[in-house]
């Protein structure tokens, strides 16, 4: 079994190209690997539900074997109810038989019942074509206000460390950026500046405002240029 993230990368925020999940691709079916698909972050890395499943429907389409776990606690802002979906992608209906009596006897075991209350929304809202278009819009302005303020924070980096290269902030998509901050710089950032992120340099773009750019950005050089 090999992992894959569908799209949005994390904690990277670095996608492989078409070119290069076709090579990913290749390996897989060179190697007889059974791919499992994270898609946690589906329509937060360009906006659009159809170019950020690319990869999973390419590897469908090549007649692949594969899991694909499917998340909508963050493009449906359903965090707390932790509505997921496993599709299994099996050669034939014997395959797909066996392998749904597996996963039965493993929710029977785990969960059994399922609290349906996110379960139910998710179906209102996909299965209604107003809400469905509604929601679509607003993923794509989700997805373009993080490219804002990701092109807001390099702007303002590069006027205040103008030798510094920052271009990887807009280089990288979805809602983290892997800064590459060492525990030190990382522990200035929380300790000094308040600034919280996780120990390996990963920050979450999605909560910056336009307004707090400059702070964070001040946060960032001292970081860098001090510890």
């Amino acid at each position: 079994v090999v992992i894959l993230h569908a799209c949005a990368h994390n904690p990277t925020g670095i996608d492989p190209t078409v070119e290069q999940w076709k090579e990913v691709l290749e390996i897989c079916q060179r190697k007889g690997f059974l791919p499992f698909f994270d898609s946690a972050y589906q329509g937060f890395a360009s906006g659009d539900l159809i170019t950020d499943a690319f990869a999973v429907r390419m590897f469908a389409d090549a007649g692949l074997e594969m899991l694909v776990s499917q998340s909508y606690a963050k493009n449906l802002g359903l965090y707390g109810e932790r509505v997921r979906a496993l599709h299994c992608v099996a050669k034939d209906e014997g395959n797909a038989k066996r392998a749904l009596s597996q996963l039965k006897r493993l929710a029977r075991a785990l969960y059994s019942n399922p609290p349906t209350t996110g379960a139910r929304i998710v179906a209102e809202v996909v299965g209604d074509p107003e809400l469905f278009e509604e929601w679509k819009g607003e993923m794509m302005g989700m997805a373009g206000r993080i490219k804002e303020v990701r092109q807001q924070l390099v702007d303002c980096l590069k006027q205040k460390s103008p030798n510094r290269s920052w271009d990887f902030i807009t280089d990288q998509i979805g809602m983290f950026s892997y800064t590459g901050m060492s525990n030190a710089q990382v522990e200035n950032m929380t300790n000094k500046h308040h600034v919280y992120m996780t120990k390996d340099g990963r920050i979450s773009l999605a909560g910056l405002s336009s307004g707090k750019v400059e702070y964070l950005a001040n946060a960032i050089v001292d970081s860098f240029d001090n510890c």
